[in-house]
C-alpha cells in the first residue's frame, strides 16, 4: 500500500482460493473486507493518518465477494473514495501509427465503458525512439468498482510505473504496487500465518 509520496506498506491478506470459473485466486467477501481494514490500520500507524481515497490494482478480476468486502470495508471507515481495478497483462487490443515506432508510453485509449488500456512501455519522446527489442503492448485497465475518472486513473498508472527505487530504468509495465506483491510474496512465503511480518516497504528491497 503506497501513498502520494511513495511510501509503502506491507500487509499480508488471508488465504486465496482457486476459483474453477477463471482458475485464478480470489477471496472471500470477509477476508477482502479484512484485508482493507488492517491495511488502513497499518496504513494509520505508519502514517498517523487515514487516507481519503484508496485504489486496490489486482492482476485478476474482481468477483462479486470481492467488491462487496472491499466497499464494506471502505464504508465502515468513511473513505471518500474507493477505486477497484483489474489490470490485465493480455490486452489484445493495439495501436499503430505513422512510421516504424510504436505508439508513445502514455497512450491511452478507450474500448467501452469498463475497457481501457494504457502503454506503459513504448516509444519515449525525450529518447526519440523505443528502448525494447519487442513490440510493445498496452496494459489492460478493467474497473470493478470506479469513483475517477479512467483518464486520472490512466496518468497514476503512469506515474507508479516509473516507482522502482531498485533500477535507473525510465519505466516499467507494470505499477509498483503489482511488482511488489511479486516481489514481496516471494519473501513471506517462507512466513507461517501466524509469522509477525516487517510493515515497512523499504525493508524488503
Amino acid at each position: 500500500m503506497f501513498n502520494e509520496r511513495g511510501d509503502g506498506v506491507i500487509v499480508r491478506g488471508g488465504q486465496a482460493h482457486i476459483s474453477a470459473e477463471d482458475n485464478q485466486p480470489h477471496l472471500a467477501a470477509a477476508d477482502a473486507h479484512d484485508l482493507l481494514q488492517r491495511a488502513l490500520n497499518t496504513y494509520r500507524a505508519e502514517h498517523k493518518t487515514l487516507p481519503a481515497r484508496v485504489v486496490i490494482h489486482k492482476s485478476s478480476r474482481f468477483t462479486a465477494d470481492e467488491v462487496d468486502g472491499f466497499d464494506g470495508a471502505a464504508s465502515a471507515r468513511d473513505l471518500g473514495a474507493l477505486d477497484l481495478i483489474w489490470l490485465t497483462d493480455s490486452e489484445d487490443a493495439q495501436l499503430f501509427r505513422p512510421g516504424a515506432a510504436p505508439p508513445l508510453r502514455g497512450t491511452f485509449f478507450t474500448l467501452g465503458a469498463r475497457e481501457h488500456a494504457l502503454y506503459t512501455k513504448a516509444s519515449i519522446e525525450f529518447y526519440s525512439t523505443y528502448p525494447g527489442m519487442h513490440v510493445p503492448r498496452p496494459l489492460g485497465i478493467r474497473p470493478a468498482l470506479l469513483a475517477s475518472n479512467p483518464r486520472d486513473l490512466a496518468l497514476e498508472l503512469l506515474a507508479l510505473s516509473k516507482m522502482n527505487w531498485n533500477q535507473a530504468q525510465l519505466d516499467g509495465r507494470l505499477p509498483i504496487t503489482l511488482r511488489t506483491a511479486e516481489q514481496v510474496k516471494k519473501i513471506l512465503r517462507f512466513r507461517g500465518p501466524s509469522d509477525p511480518i516487517a510493515s515497512r516497504y523499504a525493508q524488503y528491497m
